[in-house]
């Protein structure tokens, strides 16, 4: 869905993940408590493109263990994934604004993750699906 007329975005959420003492606790109560389906990774939210019906958007929620590095270097006990378009291009025009880029493009069966740094120091974590 490349759009070279326009500069490359976030197009929502991917994920929510936060820091739990017991990550399986953590699953367990909000499977018992408010009726998530959850697998080892949390659980995962699936919603349609309002303007593309065909097109099915996932939201990972999950916890991680307290102590866990994946969010360092942020201090904060949390981390959103924002999906986004054109993540090379993307990550170029935060080069250019001064963003600190923590990590290169990795590909995987999901699509291209990149890490980076707002402006409070939160870490986050952008996300090209696959299916882009």
């Amino acid at each position: 869905m490349e759009n070279s007329n326009k500069p490359p975005k976030v197009t929502g959420i991917g994920g929510i993940f936060f820091l739990s003492d017991d990550p399986k606790e953590t699953r367990d109560w909000y499977a018992k408590n408010l009726g998530l389906d959850m697998t080892e990774w949390g659980s995962t939210f699936e919603s349609r493109n309002i303007t593309d019906p065909d097109e099915v958007n996932q939201l990972q929620w999950s916890p991680f263990k307290s102590g866990s590095s994946y969010f360092e270097p942020s201090k904060k006990e949390f981390m959103v994934n924002y999906r986004v378009q054109n993540i090379e291009e993307l990550v170029k025009n935060l080069r250019e604004n001064g963003v600190t880029i923590l990590d290169e493009i990795e590909e995987s069966d999901h699509g291209k993750f990149v890490h980076i740094l707002d402006s409070d120091g939160n870490k986050l974590e952008l996300w090209e699906p696959t299916d882009n």
